[in-house]
């Protein structure tokens, strides 16, 4: 009983600024008129049918095309990260892992503002260029700035649960397979590779959605020739006012992340112990 009632206060909470907020994302999503009178609200299935029309599927389509990207850059760069700080020793292991943490204490905005500084027309690195006889080159408002933005806000949180899980395996299995002849690729490809999918399975779930529900990203470094779905859904609740079309692409772009949660944590289920079997 005092367990239950010591979780009250969280549950609280989460009806309050989860439940409900969710509710009346629903509520908008699935009726029309004056988003300032509820008198005047209609269930109506418009807001969705708009959705699905070329225009915003192309704009859901490159959303999703982007974060898929930078989610397997940041694979690809972090995993040997990951691995190679797992193996230094822990005082050195810390101080690496703490280098990778302390920009995230800084302001998501202000890390994005930061690459302006660095990818401007007049920007240090084209301040370079030009110093070297070369003409300025064009770094802004593509999708390569989207998508090194994305790649730098969100490599951590691919090599973190990575760093985890390496850190975690016990060595006597990788001695077990060394001393059965495997050598240093094959102990990586049957034990550690295995055992590693949980974190690798984590570190994709924690970069794709927020990747491909960004909005600040896109807006600094790409422009408003590069809108994503986070920023048609920003601009419905702060410059349109149509909350109804804003809040049904937050509901299919919730439904959309979902699925993917659902489907990787089922990979990550048919992996699970990957590493039990070693030939």
């Amino acid at each position: 009983m005092k367990m239950k009632k010591v979780a009250y206060p969280y549950i609280i909470w989460m009806v309050i600024f989860i439940v409900i907020p969710l509710l009346l994302i629903m509520y908008f999503a699935f009726t029309r008129g004056d988003s300032q009178n509820f008198s005047t609200f209609q269930f109506s299935l418009d807001n969705f049918k708009r959705f699905f029309t070329p225009t915003y599927l192309k704009v859901l389509g490159r959303s999703v095309n982007l974060a898929f990207i930078s989610t397997v850059i940041c694979l690809i760069l972090g995993y040997p990260m990951a691995f190679i700080i797992s193996k230094e020793k822990i005082r050195k292991r810390n101080i690496m892992i703490l280098m990778f943490v302390i920009p995230m204490w800084m302001n998501f905005l202000l890390r994005t503002y930061a690459w302006l500084t660095l990818l401007g027309r007049n920007g240090f690195i084209n301040f370079l260029v030009t110093k070297l006889g070369f003409k300025p080159l064009e770094l802004m408002y593509n999708d390569k700035a989207v998508l090194l933005g994305m790649v730098y806000n969100f490599l951590p949180f691919m090599v973190l649960p990575i760093y985890s899980i390496l850190t975690k395996i016990d060595n006597s299995l990788i001695e077990a397979a060394e001393d059965l002849g495997a050598n240093k690729v094959k102990v990586f490809r049957k034990v550690i590779l295995p055992l590693s999918i949980p974190g690798i399975i984590t570190g994709i779930t924690m970069v794709f959605i927020p990747a491909v529900s960004t909005f600040i990203i896109s807006s600094l470094l790409g422009g408003n020739k590069y809108n994503l779905i986070g920023n048609l859904v920003e601009q419905q609740f702060r410059w349109t006012g149509d909350w109804h079309f804003g809040s049904s692409m937050s509901i299919i772009l919730m439904v959309f992340i979902l699925i993917t949660m659902a489907l990787t944590s089922k990979f990550d289920k048919e992996k699970e112990g990957g590493g039990g079997g070693l030939w």
